[in-house]
């Protein structure tokens, strides 16, 4: 299983950037994918995730009614709309892939390379 996160940049805050995460060679065991950060100098941190079996969206509380996760049809690309970005949304953003949705890290089996998002203030 191989993930491509793409679509971070350097932003104002309140701005608004959508995240891409193209998923190749998923198989049955893959039923959720996820997005966690890590901001500069703190550790990884859940985001959202999506489940593939009803498509049902979960989101840290502090992205929660900013931030929105999709997939696609196909279950081959998930997207992350950020809204409303803050400075504090500055962090390296990776997507991974798992067998059930999880806010831990060590839950996902498979992770994209990550993208850089930078709120200024």
């Amino acid at each position: 299983v191989q993930l491509q996160a793409s679509g971070g940049g350097l932003v104002q805050t309140g701005a608004s950037l959508n995240l891409s995460c193209m998923i190749s060679g998923r198989t049955f065991s893959s039923s959720a994918t996820g997005w966690f950060r890590r901001p500069p100098g703190k550790e990884r941190e859940f985001v959202a995730a999506i489940s593939w079996s009803d498509d049902s969206p979960y989101y840290a509380n502090s992205v929660k009614g900013r931030f929105t996760i999709s997939g696609n049809n196909a279950k081959n690309t998930v997207f992350l709309q950020m809204d409303s970005l803050e400075p504090e949304d500055t962090a390296l953003y990776y997507c991974a892939d798992g067998p059930k949705v999880g806010v831990a890290w060590d839950e996902y089996d498979y992770w994209g390379q990550g993208t850089l998002v930078t709120v200024s203030s």
